[in-house]
């Protein structure tokens, strides 16, 4: 799996070439956003599919901080679901 998220996050970086004529950390945000944009609707399977994977592992990565639970009000407790009963 390692592997396949290091072949993604390098396609992600060489494949506005082709588009753009510049790598992905070359480009302006617009540009990132209509390029990222192209990848989550992409009619490439192995694409979509990778690029959905590498954005579900980036909102844990955002979300599971203390810091972003705190403000968005998540508070769990040991429990689970059986605290709310």
């Amino acid at each position: 799996m390692h592997r396949q998220i290091r072949l993604l996050l390098r396609l992600i970086q060489w494949l506005p070439v082709l588009r753009f004529g510049r790598p992905f950390t070359s480009l302006d945000n617009s540009s990132r956003a209509q390029f990222l944009a192209g990848l989550q609707n992409s009619r490439v399977d192995r694409l979509r599919v990778g690029f959905w994977g590498l954005r579900t592992l980036v909102m844990l990565g955002y979300y599971g901080r203390p810091a972003a639970a705190a403000k968005i009000g998540y508070n769990p407790h040991r429990s689970g679901w059986e605290a709310t009963r």
